[in-house]
């Protein structure tokens, strides 16, 4: 492995009573430091400023959730930033801050400032601390979760591994808590009908393994090896790092282009809907094959669109099928409406399916 990327979660940054475990904090950092030395990039996506905030400012007036998460998030990301640069200063390392939103991968221009910034702080030995900038991310800005954050991060800098550390040991057969559930090793992307996630929540952040589990998923089929592991535990970086058995490994599919990787980012920020046929949902969901999206499936246009354009792609029940690049306009494509042997719509190498 030569980039990783790890996502630490609120759980396993935090105390019981919500505020930073420095001795959990100060292990992390130990772990990312010897890495470094071994000649691994590493890039941190690093919850724990809302909750950080949230212990220092216990005596606020402001009784507007929102606006009391912007003020936790606000004077907490500087003391969390502050702690990790004192603890990368002791191993001579210093790190950079690199806050996010949704809006930055929505635009190619910005998504591409981003890589360049993540890819220069890579190469100047820096540490990129990433985070969702809790301060002006509200409703339709925010991300899923931090996990989601990581993984769109794995894919931009064509990571070869994502770390999602939680504060369980991986995903099990039933609830951790039950003696009679297992841990799964391994899971291949092929196997995901075959796995049940329990929609557990973590206490502190707003993600659970559910969202784990997806983000996983969508990262494999990108090319990415995944871990899902308990960030609590010993040395768990290096363990992940030499193959053993820890934690839940997702294997990864052959990796994509990165214009698959900058399509599959558009989550809710597409130009037009277009609906397929039932025929053209299971075509598509061979993945046996290489196959574009031809007008003879499509059955419904919603929204004007051009050619370079992203369109969500949906089954006859509304259900998600996948997101793609426009290979000509709205016109068009209502022109050759369910007709065969024309061009395609949108064509493979443009085209990301929903894991």
């Amino acid at each position: 492995m030569k980039k990783i990327v790890v996502k630490v979660g609120t759980n396993v940054l935090s105390r019981d009573d919500g505020s930073l475990d420095m001795t959990t904090i100060s292990h992390l950092v130990d772990q990312i430091s010897s890495l470094k030395k071994q000649g691994i990039q590493i890039i941190l996506v690093s919850s724990g400023a809302v909750g950080s905030g949230r212990s220092a400012l216990k005596h606020i007036s402001e009784t507007n959730p929102v606006i009391r998460r912007q003020l936790f998030a606000s004077v907490g990301q500087v003391k969390l930033m502050q702690r990790y640069s004192e603890l990368f200063s002791q191993f001579g390392i210093f790190c950079g801050q690199v806050l996010a939103t949704r809006e930055d991968f929505r635009d190619r221009t910005h998504y591409l400032n981003m890589k360049n910034c993540l890819t220069a702080l890579l190469r100047d030995e820096i540490i990129p601390i990433v985070n969702e900038n809790d301060v002006i991310s509200v409703s339709e800005l925010m991300f899923t979760d931090n996990d989601e954050l990581a993984g769109l991060i794995a894919g931009m800098v064509d990571a070869e591994m994502l770390v999602l550390l939680t504060n369980v040991d991986g995903i099990f057969t039933g609830s951790p808590d039950d003696p009679e559930s297992k841990r799964i090793p391994e899971i291949r992307v092929s196997e995901k009908k075959s796995i049940s996630v329990l929609p557990i929540k973590s206490s502190f952040g707003r993600g659970g393994m559910q969202t784990k589990y997806r983000i996983a998923l969508k990262s494999a089929r990108m090319g990415i090896r995944v871990v899902i592991a308990n960030g609590k535990t010993t040395h768990i970086l290096q363990n992940i790092v030499d193959l053993k058995p820890v934690g839940t490994v997702i294997m990864p599919e052959t990796p994509v282009s990165g214009i698959k990787k900058w399509i599959s980012t558009h989550n809710g920020t597409y130009k037009a809907t277009i609906t397929i046929s039932e025929g053209a949902v299971s075509a598509l969901n061979d993945r046996q094959t290489v196959k574009s999206l031809l007008p003879v499936g499509l059955t419904k246009i919603e929204g004007d669109f051009e050619k370079g354009d992203v369109l969500r792609i949906i089954g006859p029940s509304g259900e998600q099928i996948g997101v793609g690049v426009a290979q000509y306009s709205s016109e068009k494509a209502l022109e050759l409406l369910g007709q065969s042997g024309k061009k395609a719509l949108i064509h493979y190498d443009y085209l990301v399916l929903e894991p």
